[in-house]
């Protein structure tokens, strides 16, 4: 699997600002820095168990969890049941969207805010 690159390439907004993918993936899905670590690190691999994604940031199983719940909420990554887990609480392993499904989601998800701001302005603004 392709890593997906966050902070290397800027695109220049209209007001000529330039941002990161990471930092528009936060403004946009409300993301936090963990969550982009914890994508990042999906995006490396097949699936990953919650320890293992923890083990390898450094970072607490709890805000693993919450970044995997966030992630998944938004549609960032799929998870599955581990076929190895053994009685008791099911383990899940988790992955990251492709980099072409990850692109279509975005790309898709910014289409559908600007046709509901261009519904929307007209009303707001009382033309």
């Amino acid at each position: 699997m392709e890593t997906m690159k966050f902070e290397k390439s800027k695109v220049r907004l209209p007001s000529g600002k330039e941002v990161s993918v990471s930092e528009a993936l936060k403004f946009c899905y409300d993301l936090s820095d963990t969550d982009i670590q914890v994508l990042q690190v999906l995006s490396k691999t097949e699936y990953k168990s919650e320890d293992e994604i923890s083990n390898s940031l450094k970072l607490s199983k709890a805000s693993v969890n919450r970044s995997l719940n966030k992630l998944l909420s938004t549609g960032f990554c799929d998870r599955m049941k581990d076929q190895n887990s053994k009685g008791g609480r099911p383990r899940y392993l988790y992955k990251a969207l492709s980099t072409e499904m990850f692109i279509e989601k975005i790309t898709r998800d910014l289409n559908s805010c600007a046709d509901i701001f261009s519904h929307a302005l007209p009303q707001l603004i009382g033309s």
